[in-house]
């Protein structure tokens, strides 16, 4: 597979290159295939259940093609995933598709443990290490920590607003030893990225040190969240014909949304044939996206600093790969956006376990109020005829196509539930009066002493402290 760059098409690499670059160091853009290999009609027309890891074999197979061959890259996949994402259906045309059951109760561990695998197979004849700077608004850290930690070869330098995190984030975050680092900014995430951008353009420090990238920058990153989305859609398609005889339901994703890199890996999936009919950004008041998708005008901006930490993102980094794949129109059609601001999420936690008594995490109550929202009026409303306010929490003015099939009842809704809701006890519990329990693996890590280095948000401070400690 070849891979060029969102800010050169000119550009051509193989996948080795684009992992262990991170991010294209003279262009500052970054890597994306050339293509989507659709996978075979036998695995998307299928009514059986699918196997999630077989899932992801195929999916990645296109990707890693003349580079991995096919046997080690099962290897690597099975390592990394001996969990699975689980879809729990709480009501009778609602899915949740759990992504909190990896090591560190996040989403990210589905990314991180595939792009560490990946590194270190590709880093395996170097001898000098590869240095991984990864910036974090809550569970990227963790995940990536977790993946690489003692993973020979390589080490981790962790970048996180102080402050700015959920206490139990933070020590998933400064407990770290041994080759992985975390250093809290007095910043935002924004500025933590930022160091982190600055860097990978630095030739100084690119000359003396072999830099990468553990964000949703990194397609290695990228490309294995997409193993979810086509997992869930096949699952879901799968489980509508088991129960109700229904063939090709509408699927609808609502992807909690901060930095859209896991809403760009599941457009990726809905280009290889995930049986997606059309996806929900749902974000918190930092509504980059949205104010785009409903102005046509892109305008990054300070983060705003909300319950819903991980997507508290003013300039997302995966807007340039969704400018890359589809024009503003092209977007138009795929996708709703709709946004919540602190009220509205303490609220939507609250109204999900009243009405199934599940009980969600802050980012996952985004989601769902979108959902809720769409399938009862919401879309129905705009379709005749009244304009939706994109300043004011909820839905923007954008209608796709597919809106038609909720507003008919004959679509189904996926909601990504992206962290497990103990992260966030005390704003949980402010919703529905009780704590969450908390899983045995989050309560030892409470445990640990904190080992976090302070930073101050200055680019020369932080490339002094690279050159003196990598």
């Amino acid at each position: 597979m070849i891979y060029t760059d969102t800010r050169d098409s000119s550009v051509k690499v193989d996948f080795k290159t684009a992992v262990l670059n991170g991010m294209n160091s003279k262009t500052g853009g970054l890597y994306i295939p050339v293509e989507f290999p659709r996978l075979d009609e036998s695995i998307l027309k299928s009514n059986s259940e699918p196997s999630f890891r077989s899932v992801a074999l195929e999916m990645a197979k296109p990707y890693c093609k003349g580079e991995i061959p096919d046997d080690d890259l099962d290897a690597i996949i099975q390592d990394a995933y001996p969990f699975i994402s689980k879809l729990n259906q709480i009501d009778p045309i609602t899915y949740v598709l759990e992504l909190f059951h990896g090591p560190t109760c996040a989403f990210k561990d589905f990314g991180a443990r595939f792009m560490a695998r990946v590194m270190s197979y590709f880093n395996r004849e170097n001898s000098d290490n590869l240095h991984i700077l990864v910036a974090t608004s809550g569970d990227t850290g963790s995940a990536v920590g977790s993946a690489f930690h003692n993973v020979p070869g390589i080490d981790v330098t962790i970048l996180y607003p102080e402050g700015k995190i959920s206490p139990l984030q933070e020590k998933q975050l400064s407990t770290f030893t041994g080759n992985v680092r975390a250093l809290k900014v007095k910043g935002t995430f924004d500025d933590c990225q930022k160091l982190v951008k600055t860097a990978f353009v630095d030739e100084d420090l690119r000359s003396k040190f072999r830099l990468s990238s553990a964000n949703s920058i990194n397609i290695s990153r990228l490309l294995p969240q997409g193993f979810y989305y086509m997992y869930a859609s096949l699952l879901a398609k799968a489980k509508s014909y088991i129960s109700n005889k229904l063939e090709d339901p509408a699927i609808i994703v609502t992807v909690p949304s901060g930095n859209f890199g896991n809403l760009t890996s599941g457009l990726i999936a809905q280009k290889m044939g995930a049986p997606i009919t059309g996806f929900v950004a749902a974000t918190n008041s930092n509504r980059t996206i949205p104010d785009w998708i409903a102005t046509g005008n892109y305008e990054a901006r300070p983060s705003v600093e909300t319950y819903a930490n991980a997507m508290d993102v003013g300039a997302p980094s995966n807007y340039e790969r969704i400018a890359a794949m589809y024009s503003l129109e092209e977007v138009r059609k795929l996708f709703a956006s709709y946004w919540l601001d602190n009220d509205g999420i303490i609220e939507s936690i609250k109204d999900c376990h009243t009405k199934t008594g599940y009980i969600i995490d802050p980012h996952g109550a985004v989601a769902w109020k979108a959902w809720d929202d769409i399938r009862n009026g919401c879309l129905e409303k705009l379709m005749g005829g009244l304009k939706g306010d994109y300043t004011k929490p909820g839905l923007t003015a954008n209608v796709p196509d597919w809106a038609k099939e909720v507003v008919n009842k004959n679509a189904v809704g996926i909601i990504l539930e992206t962290a497990d809701p103990a992260k966030f006890g005390a704003t949980v519990k402010q919703a529905i009066g009780k704590d969450p329990i908390i899983p045995d693996r989050l309560q030892k890590v409470m445990q640990l002493p904190d080992k976090a280095i302070p930073m101050e948000n200055s680019y020369e401070t932080f490339k002094q402290w690279l050159m003196e400690n990598l």
